[in-house]
């Protein structure tokens, strides 16, 4: 069966038919064309489809699609402002915290969430935000310092500074 519903996502009003059976996931990546939202584990345990719902991180491959009547969706793909990486999509690559890119939309998505909530968190609330968020490339270490340097608003990435990184193959 399908159901009207109404929502935003990225700052765009949607309307559409959806199914009752639709996950957010498969919305956004079929439907939308967003295939930032990465579909890892399909049961809630990996965090790479995390995006922000109404402001508060959640798990687009166990969040049905029907049920956002009124909501706001933010992926990945919104957090650029004027063809400008945010502060946290900045940090990440200063700080070299993601190394195949696979878990990073959902790891910025939580940290984003986390941000707005709480502006300056140490250490042990940054982990915990994460906790939910699987990488399996790095230590974590530099996801941290990611986070950290966008709470600080330390995140000048600079062109030398993309196509040094770049060339290195992380």
């Amino acid at each position: 069966m399908k159901r009207l519903v109404r929502f935003e996502i990225n700052g765009r009003e949607v309307e559409d038919a959806v199914s009752d059976n639709t996950l957010l996931v498969d919305y956004l990546r079929q439907s939308r064309h967003l295939s930032g939202t990465k579909q890892g584990c399909d049961g809630g345990e990996c965090g790479a489809c995390t995006v922000l719902i109404d402001g508060v991180p959640r798990l687009a491959c166990i969040t049905l699609t029907a049920s956002l009547d009124g909501a706001h969706i933010e992926t990945i793909e919104g957090q650029v402002r004027n063809g400008r990486l945010s502060a946290l999509q900045r940090a990440f690559h200063q700080q070299l915290g993601t190394q195949c890119g696979f878990c990073t939309p959902g790891m910025i998505m939580a940290a984003e969430g986390l941000l707005r909530q709480t502006p300056d968190p140490d250490d042990a609330q940054i982990r915990a935000a994460l906790g939910g968020n699987l990488c399996r490339c790095t230590g974590y270490g530099k996801i941290v310092a990611a986070v950290k340097a966008a709470a600080k608003g330390d995140t000048t990435v600079s062109g030398a500074d993309l196509a040094r990184t770049a060339g290195a193959g992380s």
